[in-house]
């Protein structure tokens, strides 16, 4: 799958808002904010539970990384995940 389609899909469940749970969020970090070299997705199975979190690494931007996005839709899909949350713009490592 391309990176356009990929991104654009993850916009499109992110644009639903709320929608129950399961649930994924995604948070994006880097050294500047012009580059997410991490990406840290959250899972949250029902109301209550524990955040399983796993990270993806890149030596460029995150979010321009084909392999990422294209895995990130994968894990959204596989976890039939009702609800989709992306923390706006990147926060920064020091």
């Amino acid at each position: 799958m391309n990176l356009d389609k990929s991104t654009k899909r993850i916009a499109k469940r992110v644009k639903k808002g709320f929608q129950g749970y399961p649930q994924i969020s995604l948070s994006y970090f880097g050294e500047s904010v012009n580059c997410a070299t991490n990406v840290v997705v959250g899972f949250v199975q029902e109301e209550g539970a524990a955040v399983q979190e796993q990270t993806f690494s890149s030596e460029n931007d995150a979010r321009k990384d084909e392999t990422i996005q294209t895995t990130l839709l994968k894990i959204i899909e596989r976890a039939e995940a009702k609800t989709v949350s992306e923390v706006p713009g990147v926060a920064v490592i020091k």
